[in-house]
């Protein structure tokens, strides 16, 4: 599968990203996310966002192969369908994805929504687009694991589900709190407790990795200098040049 070619410094400026026609992803701020609740926030953003490899037991149990479903077969008859306008205005507005009917070209057979309240159309190019989009925002990647052979498909299957049984009542944990008090107590972060908070959660979470690559960095080539330390020679240039990609 191609990956859509995302404009990574539209999404770190902070702006809207127009998806296709009708459908603008908001980049929240920080005080943003706080008032929506950070728990439903990330839970949308993670389902959003879900492939096959992400429902591993789930989509057994129901009979279907994690590893055949395409990402736009699951978006459209199973993740969309939970998260009507009330709950992603604070990243699409006025859109409405529980609005959206599926639909079959008469050529070629290819799936597609469309929202006829709005005028919307939604293909599947659009969705890959949307998911990719998503998250570049929030700093994730594609789970892209795939079993080798069926006996190690169904040892992933069980290992998910146990994962998921163990974390089903385990209380919330902040995944924003401890970064947002490392950040504003770290030298080099230009933002106090007050500013922060007014951050696009792209830019927070872009910045969270530089000043953590920028302080190894530093860390690597003072203990490479005093001549009592690493050899340099046998670090590899990423981890040295601060201001190289982010993992």
């Amino acid at each position: 599968m191609e990956k859509p070619n995302i404009d990574e410094l539209q999404i770190y400026r902070g702006g809207d990203i127009m998806v296709c026609p009708g459908i603008t992803i908001h980049q929240p701020t920080l005080d943003e996310i706080c008032s929506y609740g950070e728990c439903a926030y990330w839970n949308m953003i993670y389902t959003l966002t879900s492939v096959g490899a992400d429902l591993k037991f789930q989509l057994y149990d129901m009979g279907i192969d994690y590893t055949i479903i395409s990402d736009f077969e699951l978006f459209y008859s199973l993740l969309r369908r939970s998260y009507d306008q009330s709950k992603t205005w604070i990243l699409t507005g006025e859109l409405d994805l529980t609005e959206f009917q599926l639909f079959s070209r008469e050529d070629s057979k290819d799936k597609f929504l469309y929202n006829s309240r709005q005028d919307i159309l939604m293909e599947e190019d659009s969705y890959l687009r949307f998911a990719e989009t998503l998250r570049s925002i929030h700093g994730l990647r594609r789970n892209n694991q795939l079993p080798a052979n069926e006996a190690t498909k169904q040892i992933l299957i069980e290992d998910a589900r146990e994962a998921y049984e163990h974390r089903r009542d385990q209380p919330y944990v902040s995944q924003l709190k401890n970064l947002i008090s490392a950040m504003i107590n770290s030298e080099g972060f230009k933002y106090g407790h007050s500013q922060v908070w007014d951050m696009k959660i792209n830019a927070f979470l872009d910045s969270v990795k530089r000043i953590s690559k920028i302080k190894n960095a530093e860390a690597l080539l003072q203990s490479g200098y005093s001549g009592f330390g690493i050899n340099l020679k046998e670090i590899p240039e990423k981890q040295l040049n601060w201001m190289g990609d982010l993992d």
